[in-house]
C-alpha cells in the first residue's frame, strides 16, 4: 500500500472529491483525518472544522499533531461555489466564498507547512479548478479564488522545495459532485432551461462527452501525494475531460 504509516489531512472530507480522496488514502494505508464543516459518518477520523476560521483550523491541526506527532499528506478540498456575476454577488456572498476557498486554503497551509518543513518531508495537493486556466460566465468570485490558488500553489512549491515538501494543484472541470446540483438548479431558475438539458449541455461541453467522477479525481490526488510523483511540484493538473485543451 502506497501510504502505509502515513498521516493525512483532507479538508472538505465529508463529501464529494474530498470524501472520495479520504477513502482512497485510507484504503491505501494512511491514517486520514477528514476536516469538514459537517461531520461525516463513514468511519473516518472526522473533525468538525470551518476552514474559514483560522482558530478552528489551528485547533484541528494541533489535535492531529497531538494524536499522531507528524503530518505527511494534505489535500485541501474544502470549497464552495457561487453562480453569479459581479452585479448579482452580494458583499456577504463575496466575503464567504473568499473566506472558505482562499483564506481557508491559506489558513490550512499556514498551519501545515511549518510541520512538514520541520519534518523535511511532505506532500500537498490544493483544490483548483479549470478556472485556473479559463474564465466562465457568472462565476466571478469563484473563479477569482481558484485563479489565486493556482498562484499560491506555484509560490508555495518554490518556497518549500528546498525542504523536501511538494505542493501541487488539481484543476477539475465539471465533476459530478453534491456541489454541482445546486449550481445547476440556480442556473435553471435563472435561465428557464430544463435541468436535464443543462446536464446534457455540460456533458457535451467536454471533449470526452461526460462528467468526471469523484473517484477519478481521488486517483489523481493519490498519485500526486505518492512517491510516484516525487519529481512533481508546482504543477497545475487539469482533470477536465479535455475542456481547457479546446
Amino acid at each position: 500500500m502506497r501510504f502505509q504509516g502515513k498521516v493525512a489531512v483532507v479538508t472538505g472530507g465529508a463529501s464529494g472529491m474530498g470524501k472520495a480522496s479520504a477513502q482512497l488514502l485510507s484504503n491505501e494505508g494512511a491514517r486520514v483525518y477528514a476536516l469538514d464543516i459537517q461531520p461525516g459518518r463513514d468511519g473516518q477520523r472526522f473533525m468538525v472544522c470551518d476552514v474559514a476560521s483560522a482558530r478552528q483550523v489551528q485547533e484541528s491541526i494541533a489535535q492531529v499533531m497531538e494524536q499522531e506527532g507528524r503530518l505527511d499528506l494534505l489535500f485541501v478540498a474544502a470549497g464552495i461555489h457561487l453562480f453569479a456575476n459581479i452585479e448579482d454577488t452580494s458583499l456577504e456572498e463575496f466575503d464567504r466564498v473568499v473566506a472558505v476557498n482562499l483564506k481557508g486554503t491559506f489558513y490550512v497551509l499556514k498551519e501545515v507547512l511549518p510541520i512538514m518543513r520541520r519534518q523535511k518531508s511532505g506532500a500537498v495537493v490544493l483544490m483548483g479548478s479549470d478556472q485556473v486556466f479559463v474564465g466562465k460566465g457568472s462565476s466571478t468570485v469563484y473563479g477569482l479564488t481558484k485563479g489565486a490558488i493556482g498562484q499560491l500553489t506555484k509560490s508555495a512549491a518554490i518556497d518549500y522545495a528546498q525542504h523536501n515538501v511538494r505542493v501541487n494543484c488539481i484543476c477539475p472541470g465539471t465533476i459530478d459532485t453534491p456541489m454541482l446540483a445546486p449550481s445547476v438548479t440556480k442556473y435553471h431558475l435563472a435561465s428557464g432551461i430544463p435541468i436535464d438539458q443543462i446536464y446534457e449541455q455540460l456533458r457535451q461541453a467536454q471533449p470526452i462527452k461526460r462528467l468526471g467522477t469523484c473517484e477519478e479525481v481521488a486517483r489523481t490526488v493519490a498519485f500526486l501525494l505518492s512517491d510516484e510523483a516525487r519529481f512533481m511540484t508546482g504543477a497545475l493538473i487539469p482533470i477536465d475531460g479535455g475542456y481547457v485543451a479546446q
